[in-house]
């Protein structure tokens, strides 16, 4: 099971957690984790790339099923749009993914305010 948080800090997503595997086929076959993957990746690389954001990134390397990616303090004003619409379209993308294949990752949010 694949299990994602994201952190909400005053009505603003802070940060985004993967853990687990989705086991949902043989590796290397797996549609479930190849989405969330796919979804994840390309929004560290897009806040990266786009948003000029230096995240705050710790991963599992040799054997996946972890990632966890922040925002960093200091982000200027322009930043912040461009890292809510990213993160709130990775949030919306996962949402519909779950809708599907709920058997195998759930969503979850946590604010602290």
């Amino acid at each position: 099971m694949i299990n994602i948080l994201f952190q909400f800090e005053n009505e603003h997503i802070s940060s985004v957690e993967v853990t687990g595997h989705a086991d949902s086929g043989p590796y290397g076959q797996d549609i479930v984790c190849a989405a969330v993957s796919a979804l994840s990746i390309g929004t560290v690389n897009s806040l990266i790339e786009i948003g000029d954001i230096s995240l705050d990134i710790v991963s599992a390397d040799e054997q996946g099923g972890f990632l966890k990616f922040s925002l960093p303090e200091g982000l200027s004003q322009k930043q912040i749009e461009i890292a809510q619409i990213l993160m709130n379209s990775l949030h919306l993308s996962l949402k519909n993914t779950e809708a599907e294949y709920g058997d195998y990752m759930t969503v979850h949010s946590s604010n602290n305010k």
